[in-house]
């Protein structure tokens, strides 16, 4: 899908469809500056509604002195979506990985302000943590370096699991440093990984039939937009063959995970509303330093725990930031 949101001053865009904006709505357009919110996979309500705490923070309210501009689908159009923001002279892009890729891609001049769950340096985003430069500042959440701690909670978990799965998204720029941190981790305490890729629905059903076949005792769930999108299917075929999962998104332990290990990616995003607020008012994205995550989330399902019959430690319940019961 191909969302372009607004208040009053903007058309809504359905299936994909590009309508051209009316000349009212061009004529008011330098009296209140444009923010596209862009997005490779799709976008949970919460960190939409923290991305507009974190512009309203920084003085801008949506409909009042600021419009916003969504952009979201589950394909590979980061590029041709950034196009679109560009011929609408918005004044600020942000966006996830792929989509801060393509926009860094597609212009030195538009400020950019990126949340991602890997290293800003290493992928290309920025060339500093602390002096940026250039139109590209950001967010960094690190949950593609969280893999021996994710791995090391559902050992606890599941002591006796003789193998642990592991689904990922080739196609997420991140995966293969995501993958590399989690097969290091495992190779470390001994613990056979079986890492099967999944970018399509098909693919998802048969990635279980074949763990399960494998003698899986337990799943760890990867990063991206896609994973993320098909978090309902997920847990549905976790819970029907039994197996305890750990992510980095805390909508899996909601819609019946097992448990979440991450920097909060919510806060992520409301500090990407204040930049983007910042940056409205004047200052310059490679002048703001990226900012790395400062609060953590683990959050536990007890529910999920007790229907899989595992006894959860008391040292992790305290641990645990909430639990669901």
């Amino acid at each position: 899908m191909h969302f372009l949101y607004k208040r009053r001053e903007f058309i809504t865009l359905l299936g994909g469809a590009t309508m051209a904006w009316p000349l009212a709505a061009r004529a008011q357009q330098p009296a209140m500056p444009v923010v596209g919110f862009l997005r490779a996979g799709d976008v949970p309500h919460n960190r939409v509604t923290a991305f507009r705490q974190g512009l309203k923070e920084a003085g801008f309210v949506d409909g009042q002195n600021v419009a916003i501009a969504y952009h979201w689908d589950q394909t590979d159009r980061s590029p041709v979506l950034v196009a679109d923001l560009l011929r609408r002279q918005v004044a600020v892009i942000v966006g996830n990985t792929p989509a801060a890729l393509a926009a860094k891609a597609a212009t030195t001049t538009v400020p950019i302000v990126f949340v991602t769950g890997g290293d800003p340096v290493r992928y290309g985003l920025v060339t500093s943590l602390n002096r940026p430069g250039g139109n590209v500042t950001g967010i960094s959440f690190l949950s593609a370096e969280l893999g021996s701690k994710q791995l090391g909670l559902l050992r606890e978990l599941r002591p006796v699991a003789a193998r642990i799965a592991a689904l990922v998204d080739p196609k997420w720029p991140l995966t293969e440093g995501f993958v590399s941190e989690l097969r290091a981790a495992a190779l470390a305490v001994e613990q056979q990984l079986i890492v099967l890729d999944v970018s399509s629905d098909r693919e998802i059903e048969t990635a279980f039939t074949t763990l399960v076949q494998r003698g899986a005792g337990a799943l760890h769930v990867g990063i991206g937009g896609f994973m993320s999108s098909q978090r309902e299917r997920i847990v549905a075929l976790a819970s029907r063959h039994a197996l305890p999962t750990i992510s980095s998104y805390r909508e899996f332990v909601e819609a019946g995970s097992l448990m979440s290990y991450a920097p909060s990616i919510t806060d992520a995003n409301r500090q990407a509303g204040i930049y983007a607020g910042r940056i409205l008012k004047g200052e310059k994205p490679g002048d703001l330093p990226v900012m790395l995550p400062t609060k953590f989330e683990f959050v536990i399902n007890l529910k999920t725990a007790k229907a899989l019959g595992l006894e959860l430690p008391d040292r992790l319940l305290i641990a645990a930031d909430e639990v669901i019961e």
